[in-house]
């Protein structure tokens, strides 16, 4: 057995001192609080318990920093969506392993230890299926075992390009589906992701642009019980146009004409009216918040202090993998809000530390999300990661989540999933291999699209 000593560990309590974390096999075999250091054991400074992504787009982390130069109007989201799909269209298998490989790697580092990729990237670049429909879905799960992240996999039903079932778009070819050939895409990832360490499978309808209300009602039958994704209310257009064909709002439409439950996760939500708040926070759906994406992309902001006042839950997803990070994420979300309402320390409870409430919300909200636990418990995976505090030795305990978060002098030291060290001294142990083929396939892309 191998046992980690934390001058403080995260309990479900909050921050505890002199915590010995015994592990055996994947999981936590005991949590002994007020324990002095035995001879054997790792020694850090702070244990967390290891953050879920609930929202990623691997293939876009080939894209990062490379569609940020002004069009010749106003960029939004859709001018940025054309670059996304020309990416999208060029890029073979082994690219897209290469690139998730890498990604999955930073998402470890960065303190994630388990993603939920939303992976709608299926056919050949014709546009017609590979002669193994889960080819691609193969190379993602290839790339979750090499950098030796957890995996959801959420396989995404896209048929249409907007609302009132209107014809895909070319640059879309990649990702569309009829519902027979779904039915085959899933039978293949069933079996896939069964043979995957702590793998889990799910299902996501794209977005009710892209999904019938039809398909969406036969889509659930192919759920077996496991995470249900779907975008709803990125963006002001997205909402309009649903007013215009369903008579009603995204979220307002699917609580009203779906079985919205705990196993539903609704990526963005950023644009809700209050009643929509009221019924997603009582439905128990997990709002999928990316605070960096949405920012990026110029979305808007979620409605926050609302929604966890009346006992909503969120976790937190990296989306277009521009920037990965568990604490700028957290960070963005709040500044967000306080942008907006000219306030501060929004999401703690009064007397509270924003940090550690941020923290605490995304983690059981990510955990709820992707059909996993989280948590520093006896009988819990082993998914920990440690902050290095040599930087701020003065800093009093109750402010290390709030320094993390929005200062500076603290990083993620190790790593464990599954109760093996997979970060050590903020570098994963097999980084030099993995962005080796990640820089060979950047170039080969880059030349493509004439850089």
């Amino acid at each position: 057995m191998t046992a980690i000593h934390a001058e403080f560990a995260l309990l479900s309590g909050g921050l505890v001192s002199n915590v010995r974390v015994v592990l055996d096999g994947s999981t936590i075999a005991a949590v002994i609080p007020s324990a002095q250091r035995e001879a054997n054991d790792i020694s850090v400074s702070v244990l967390l318990p290891a953050m879920s992504n609930v929202h990623s787009h691997a293939f876009q982390r080939a894209m990062a920093g490379l569609a940020e130069t002004r069009g010749p109007g106003t960029d939004n989201f859709w001018s940025w969506r054309t670059v996304m799909y020309r990416f999208a269209l060029s890029m073979t298998p082994d690219h897209v392993e290469a690139v998730a490989a890498q990604l999955y790697m930073e998402m470890l580092e960065a303190g994630f230890s388990r993603v939920g990729e939303f992976h709608y990237l299926h056919h050949d670049q014709d546009g017609r299926p590979y002669a193994n429909p889960a080819e691609m879905s193969e190379r993602i799960a290839a790339a979750s075992m090499e950098a030796g992240i957890e995996l959801t996999l959420l396989p995404v039903f896209y048929a249409h390009s907007n609302f009132g079932g209107q014809a895909p778009a070319e640059g879309q070819r990649r990702f569309i589906h009829d519902l027979d050939g779904f039915a085959a895409l899933m039978e293949k990832t069933e079996i896939l992701v069964a043979g995957l360490p702590g793998g889990v499978l799910g299902l996501a309808p794209h977005s009710l642009r892209a999904v019938t209300p039809d398909e969406l009602s036969k889509l659930l039958h192919f759920k077996k019980g496991g995470p249900f994704h779907i975008h709803a209310a990125e963006q002001t257009k997205e909402v309009e146009d649903c007013l215009a064909w369903l008579g009603a709002r995204p979220v307002e439409w699917l609580l009203d004409n779906a079985p919205v439950d705990q196993s539903w996760c609704l990526i963005h939500s950023t644009h809700l009216s209050e009643n929509e708040v009221q019924r997603l926070a009582a439905s128990g759906a997990i709002a999928g918040l990316c605070p960096i994406t949405e920012a990026n992309l110029g979305d808007g902001i979620f409605s926050g202090p609302s929604f966890t006042e009346q006992g909503g839950c969120f976790g937190i997803g990296t989306d277009s993998n521009v920037l990965i990070s568990v604490h700028e994420e957290l960070r963005m979300l709040e500044y967000a809000q306080r942008l907006g309402l000219r306030s501060r320390n929004i999401i703690a409870p009064p007397g509270g530390s924003t940090g550690l409430a941020l923290y605490q919300h995304a983690l059981r909200g990510g955990s709820y999300a992707l059909g996993t636990e989280s948590g520093i418990a006896a009988g819990a995976p082993a998914n920990l990661i440690s902050l290095d505090l040599s930087e701020v030795p003065w800093l009093p305990p109750a402010q290390i989540l709030d320094h993390w978060l929005f200062a500076d002098g603290i990083r993620i030291s190790d790593v464990w999933i599954r109760a093996t060290r997979l970060v050590h001294d903020s570098r994963h142990v097999k980084r030099d291999e993995i962005q080796r083929r990640f820089h060979a396939a950047m170039i080969d892309l880059m030349g493509q699209h004439g850089h």
